[in-house]
């Protein structure tokens, strides 16, 4: 997976449903202000630099534990997750 693809609104949204996050929660761990994840959501500004690389490094996590995670427990996945 490539570091720093492109991220628009739905893919940030998408990232922080998939992890179950209040903007406040997700803001912290990727180490923004909270306004700073709202107006990535919002379209008014987008992730750049160190910010775009950060979300793939979090998506890539993510993706590692929601799979390890649904095969120790035998569950198929989170459904309704685009």
């Amino acid at each position: 997976m490539e570091y720093g693809s492109e991220w628009d609104a739905e893919s940030v949204a998408a990232l922080r449903a998939r992890l179950e996050m209040t903007q406040a929660e997700f803001s912290e761990t990727l180490g923004v202000r909270q306004q700073t994840v709202s107006e990535w959501e919002t379209r008014m500004h987008a992730p750049k630099g160190a910010s775009k690389k950060l979300l793939s490094m979090v998506r890539e996590q993510a993706g590692s534990y929601k799979t390890s995670n649904s095969r120790e427990t035998g569950q198929a996945g989170e459904s309704g997750v685009k």
